[in-house]
């Protein structure tokens, strides 16, 4: 807060760019402290993807009272639970991959599901993008979410499907 997202606001402010919405900071943590990689203002990433089922109030009202400049007055509560998104990609990602797999969900799946790169053809859901989809768990400890998204990830099905199996393991790590 104090080394990169309060200077960031009270700069974009200075310059007469006040910001309202949601601003996404990328962030690499380095030997010298945490460093800005990028800046993002829009949904769809899976790090919005991971906090928004923790999200306790209205999205609606939290982004009207934004694009009113309420925001102050708003109550945004956020569960206490713990999240955790695995992306599901297309082998390849983020170079060459194939497109047009058929994508099939078990039907005991028990989790958020974000569909990015796919698209329905004839009543079917299909691959197409990189990014395919992310599975998000919520649980009351991390370890547990962690182990429910994966065990969730293993209910959806398409050919050539990717994914990273150390998501969330720094942060159980340092705990």
């Amino acid at each position: 807060m104090e080394e990169i997202f309060l200077p960031t606001i009270r700069a974009m402010k200075a310059e007469g760019r006040t910001f309202r919405g949601c601003l996404y900071f990328g962030l690499m943590l380095t030997p010298n402290g945490p460093k800005v990689i990028e800046y993002n203002c829009r949904f769809g990433d899976p790090e919005t993807q991971v906090v928004l089922p923790l999200l306790q109030s209205d999205l609606l009202t939290v982004m009207l009272a934004c694009r009113n400049g309420a925001l102050a007055e708003t109550e945004v509560r956020f569960s206490t639970d713990a999240a955790c998104c695995v992306v599901m990609a297309s082998d390849g990602y983020p170079g060459k991959y194939e497109k047009g797999y058929g994508i099939t969900v078990d039907d005991d799946f028990d989790a958020a599901l974000y569909i990015a790169g796919a698209k329905e053809k004839d009543g079917k859901l299909l691959t197409s993008g990189g990014r395919v989809l992310g599975v998000v768990a919520t649980a009351p400890a991390l370890k547990t979410a962690v182990d429910r998204a994966y065990e969730q990830v293993r209910k959806v099905h398409f050919a050539n499907a990717y994914y990273r199996r150390d998501i969330g393991q720094r942060a159980l790590e340092r705990k």
